[in-house]
């Protein structure tokens, strides 16, 4: 018995011997400041590593990585290293005893460290924390959903499964960093009900969370993208998570957020004006090319003049540098940025040709498209686009893809069309939505058009296609919504969509039905949430309403404001040229209807200097059509000095002709006599509205107003109808004291006017009043 006593002691000091020996060399690993000093005790513990060890080794290792900034990174270093292919080994000889967080951890430090090449180990570590499913606990659970995420397993059964069990216990998840893990991991076997209930969780724990890190409300944007769905609610809470956080964001997270943005369809001003502040502070700190490509697509657009000019000139001498992604990002940033700049562009064009196997095909759409707008002169490059291009279209069994490639194909300089792409086309109508219809459609008329369809029987066959086209195209609309649905789905709808449905119904100058009922819903659902959209955007909103003769006090009160006015003049610095050009340009229109249809409001006009400066630097002559009619006028009235031409009234409207009829229906000649033709047969406009033509008329003459309106005045239908622009400008010169004459294009070169006198006599009916 003493002797079994004493055994039984020498075995537990043993055990207890190891068991500290082996708590203090976890606790040396986890002590560890270095990836050399990881290394070192692994060597001179290799007999000793348990399965714990191995995995707080492996997980030190990434933890290490983490801490330096991305360029400083030793992940080769790391992987490469004979001590780390010891760890990987261990690992996968004892992962079956690995306790279940250390397998999920183990897997995730090994993808963070880029190790492909111990894929072996990763499949021994997914297989067996597959087995251990479901038991995880939720943050494991998420950490390994990341992990196979990030190995491109959007669609295996285990996701699946793994969504299963997010569906089960969805209700006790109270983390919203857990949950976001979780919805971008899953986002792809969902249901659209599964979905909506995660959205619905995410907003109520959003809310509920009194400091939520900037990266959950980025991975629920991420998730929002994944699943195509533009929820504008959930978008402006995360939008709001990162204002709070601006001073955290760096050039990474911004550009994330800025791709994410535009691929919701979703802008925040107030975030680019804090994104431009941040870029613009740390410019000088991007010399790599991967960085340096992401501070150019988010700052570029936004940058002014001085600071675009050095970015193009870095971008130039980089060029070499960057990869086939990262020329792709700078392109379709100088596009953007309407690029003006030769040098940047060539150096660009010139590094593609090594790059251009590298695309799949809707890469090479986007590449063209980028090429052509930026008026790429290199010939050779674009022969091999269209080599790779044609190759694409014959292998392409995606709709999307085929109707994308074709139109492209059609913006290809001196492009050649071959029978295999008509004949691609028609196989993929029937399957093609209203949008794809319409690309191809587009490509044929051009093609078309310019004769480059030069093959045996080619109008015939692209007159079959056109009417096949038009037969798909009137099946799809026939299958569209009752619009007097959209009323009970308004709450439902985001406010962006709801513009955007006014937009049409206002630009085109249609009622819809019950017009009336229609429009004050809307405005009123609009009116009630102005506080969530961006200035500039209520500004578009305000000229689309008046256009269709709607001014809300609310909306017009909230505009014509001096903070808001401030507000508006912030964003508008960091808007894209093009968008800032129409902001302001709505805004004066916007001024002036309510200047004239709403005096009430007491808001003055202070467009002046803004109409001034427009006409000051546009250059316009008298195309040969106005031409004809004013020396018709002039004929009709017995003079050139009884009428001007291209005339500017108050508040900024050009107006074709004017000219003044006495109470008896007889030309009054101005003092003032046109400027004469010039050298090349135009005619210089007249810009003065101060002048002689503007003095009080004689008791009972009136003033005409003669307007001819080309194709761009009406909608693309047979029906001619009048849009909204050419309405509200006739309805504002009626308010001005005119008789407005529009003179429609398609009346003015019809059949019925085929000759000068019918045309004169016309001209005569029209501008008497003669019915």
């Amino acid at each position: 018995m003493p002797g079994l006593r004493q055994l039984c002691l020498f075995t537990l000091r043993r055990f207890q011997a190891r068991t500290l020996c082996s708590d203090l060399l976890l606790s040396q690993i986890n002590g560890c400041t270095h990836e050399d000093e990881v290394f070192s005790l692994v060597r001179r513990n290799k007999a000793r590593l348990s399965e714990k060890h191995v995995g707080i080794a492996l997980n030190m290792l990434w933890q290490l990585q983490k801490k330096k900034p991305i360029l400083l990174r030793t992940s080769d270093y790391v992987r490469n290293h004979s001590q780390f292919l010891t760890l990987c080994i261990l690992a996968e000889n004892k992962a079956e005893h690995m306790e279940d967080e250390v397998i999920v951890d183990t897997l995730y430090s090994i993808l963070r460290l880029d190790a492909e090449d111990h894929s072996s180990l990763a499949k021994v570590l997914v297989t067996e924390a597959w087995k251990r499913l479901e038991r995880l606990s939720l943050p494991a659970l998420s950490k390994f959903a990341l992990c196979l995420y990030k190995q491109h397993r959007h669609f295996s059964p285990l996701i699946g499964q793994v969504a299963h069990i997010v569906d089960m216990k969805l209700d006790s998840i109270q983390d919203i960093r857990i949950l976001s893990v979780l919805m971008v991991s899953i986002s792809e076997v969902i249901t659209e009900s599964f979905r909506d209930r995660l959205l619905h969780k995410a907003e109520q724990l959003l809310e509920e969370t009194d400091e939520v890190h900037f990266n959950y409300a980025r991975r629920v944007l991420q998730f929002l993208q994944n699943v195509k769905l533009r929820y504008h609610p959930l978008i402006e809470k995360c939008n709001r998570i990162f204002l709070e956080n601006a001073s955290h964001l760096d050039i990474h997270s911004i550009s994330h957020i800025l791709g994410l943005y535009e691929q919701l369809g979703f802008d925040s001003a107030e975030f680019r004006l804090i994104a431009k502040h941040l870029l613009s502070e740390t410019i000088d700190d991007y010399y790599d090319p991967e960085t340096f490509a992401k501070l150019f697509s988010s700052l570029g657009p936004m940058a002014g003049s001085k600071v675009r000019e050095r970015l193009l000139v870095t971008a130039g001498h980089m060029a070499e540098e960057f990869s086939s992604h990262q020329v792709l990002m700078i392109l379709k940033t100088m596009q953007k940025m309407k690029c003006r700049s030769s040098h940047p562009l060539k150096k660009m064009a010139s590094v593609l040709h090594k790059h251009l196997e590298s695309y799949h095909a809707l890469q090479l759409v986007k590449l063209t498209q980028y090429l052509v707008a930026l008026h790429c002169q290199d010939l050779e490059l674009f022969s091999k686009l269209k080599m790779l291009l044609l190759g694409y279209l014959k292998s392409s069994v995606i709709p999307a893809d085929t109707a994308a490639i074709i139109r492209v194909l059609a913006m290809l300089p001196s492009f050649q069309v071959e029978e295999m792409i008509i004949n691609k086309a028609a196989a993929v109508l029937p399957q093609c939505r209203l949008h794809h219809l319409n690309c191809i459609a587009t490509a044929l008329v051009k093609w078309n058009h310019h004769g480059q369809l030069h093959w045996q029987n080619s109008s015939e066959l692209c007159a079959k296609l056109l009417q096949k086209l038009n037969d798909c195209g009137f099946q799809r609309l026939q299958k569209a919504n009752n619009l007097n649905l959209l009323l009970e789905e308004l709450p439902h709808i985001p406010l962006s969509e709801i513009y955007f449905i006014l937009f049409l119904f206002s630009t085109l100058n249609y009622d819809p039905p019950d017009n009336e009922e229609f429009f004050k819903s809307c405005i009123q659902h609009l009116t009630s949430n102005l506080s969530h959209l961006e200035a500039y955007h209520l500004v578009l909103l305000g000229h689309v309403l008046a256009v269709a003769g709607y001014f809300p006090p609310a909306l017009i009160t909230t505009i014509f404001n001096v903070s808001f006015l401030s507000k508006l003049d912030a964003q508008l610095k960091v808007l894209p040229d093009m968008v800032k050009h129409r902001v302001q340009s709505s805004l004066m229109k916007l001024n002036r209807a309510v200047c004239l249809e709403c005096p009430e409001f007491h808001i003055p006009w202070f467009h002046e200097p803004y109409c001034q400066r427009m006409f000051h630097n546009s250059t316009s002559r008298i195309n040969p059509e106005r031409q004809n009619i004013h020396g018709m006028l002039t004929e009709i009235l017995g003079g050139r000095h009884y009428s001007r031409i291209s005339v500017l009234t108050p508040y900024y409207y050009e107006i074709d002709f004017e000219c003044v009829l006495n109470v008896n229906k007889k030309p009054l000649s101005y003092m003032a006599q046109n400027i004469p033709l010039d050298g090349g047969g135009g005619i210089h406009l007249r810009r003065d509205i101060k002048d002689e033509g503007r003095k009080a008329l004689p008791p009972g003459a009136q003033r005409i107003a003669l307007e001819f309106l080309d194709s761009k005045a009406f909608s693309k239908d047979y029906s001619h109808h009048l849009k909204g622009e050419p309405a509200v400008k006739k309805r504002h010169l009626e308010m001005l004291g005119y008789r407005v004459v529009q003179i429609p294009h398609f009346e003015w070169n019809s059949m019925a006017l085929s000759t000068k006198g019918e045309q004169l006599e016309y001209l005569r009916q029209q501008l008497y009043g003669i019915q």
